[in-house]
This record gives C-alpha cells, structure tokens and sequence, in this order.
C-alpha cells in the first residue's frame, strides 16, 4: 500500500509540475517568443509597435487615399477650356478612361491596336495601364490623372477609334457622332427638366 501511495504521490508531483509548465508558457508575453512561434496577430501587434516611433511618410509615398489634395488656384484655371479644368482637378489622382474601337475591326486587329495605342502614350511618357474588358474594348489607367487628357487627345486622331470614355464624358471621332450625342444628351436633360416643371 505504501508503494502505491508513493506512486501515486510521484506522478501527482509529475502532473503538477507539468500543468505549472504549462501555464507559464501560455503566460509568456508575445515578446517572449520565438518569431517562428509567432501569431499573425502577434505579428501585426509587432508591426504597429514599430510604426508607432516612424516618421510620417511623405505625400507622394502615401495611398492615393490618403494624400493631400493638391492645391488649385481657381483663378488661373480657364473655364472655358474643360480639358485645363481636368487637368487641375486630377493632378496626382488615378483616372480611368474607357476606349473603343471602330465595330469593323477584328478583335484581334482591335487588339494589337489598344498595344500599339498604349506603347506610343508610354513612348510619349503618359504611363497607362491597359485592362481588356471586351474585344473591342479596354480600360486605361492613368495613375496620373492630368496625363489621360494629353492621351484621350492623341487617340482622337487615330482612325481606329470609335470613341473614349473620361469622367462621364463620351468623346467621339467623329464630330458628327460628337454633335448627334451633344443633341441626344441635350434633349435628355429638356425632357428632365420639362417632367420637373409639371
């Protein structure tokens, strides 16, 4: 009997000491461990504490989000020239600019026509990023905004185009196509305003 409490003694002692063991492993700080051992929590918890004593980043190193805006003199703008205004206004801002070509072009004409479109703009330093959405159709990404005007003017005067897309405005090739659209919207905007006034 005596054996057995002796044993049982021992392997309570054991179990003890290894819960204690145990428990002060888990009570280890996050700065106790091993990198390896580490967390994805304990990582990011890492990543702020050393954040917290940087020096602030400079503008131009920010997320677009969250750079300043850029300061506009209103008084220089020409508000008669809307391309000057767009070029204030998105100076250090992403752009977006949708391009078409003509319908009788093949998909594949259409595009090797979009690289070769991109490649002159890069050639001319307006840095665009071309996303195919259709066969006869991409985006352009502008990183710098007051670049997509200097490059929706370049392919106005290129015969493949049917017409871009920039900042909610259609931009057509052709005058006559420019003109019908100027009338359509026109008369869209009368119609608005003639149901308001009922």
């Amino acid at each position: 009997m005596k054996k057995e409490v002796i044993i049982y003694g021992m392997f309570l002692l054991f179990y003890i000491e290894a819960s204690n063991n145990v428990k002060s492993e888990k009570r280890k700080s996050w700065k106790d461990k091993d990198i390896r051992d580490m967390t994805d929590a304990d990582l990011e918890h890492l990543l702020d504490q050393w954040e917290e004593n940087d020096e602030p980043l400079e503008p131009d190193e920010l997320p677009e989000h969250l750079r300043p805006s850029p300061k506009i003199d209103i008084s220089q703008l020409d508000m008669t020239n809307p391309d000057d205004v767009l070029k204030m206004t998105k100076r250090g801002k992403g752009v977006m600019m949708f391009v078409d070509t003509n319908e009788d072009i093949s998909p594949e004409q259409a595009d090797v026509i979009m690289k070769i479109w991109q490649t002159s703009l890069q050639n001319n330093h307006i840095i665009a990023e071309r996303y195919p959405i259709d066969p006869k159709r991409s985006v352009f990404l502008f990183r710098e905004g007051s670049q997509a005007v200097d490059a929706k003017n370049f392919l106005l005067q290129q015969p493949e185009l049917s017409h871009v897309s920039l900042e909610g405005q259609i931009y057509y090739r052709d005058p006559k196509k420019q003109n019908a659209h100027k009338n359509q919207t026109q008369n869209k905007m009368d119609k608005k305003e003639t149901k308001v006034e009922l």
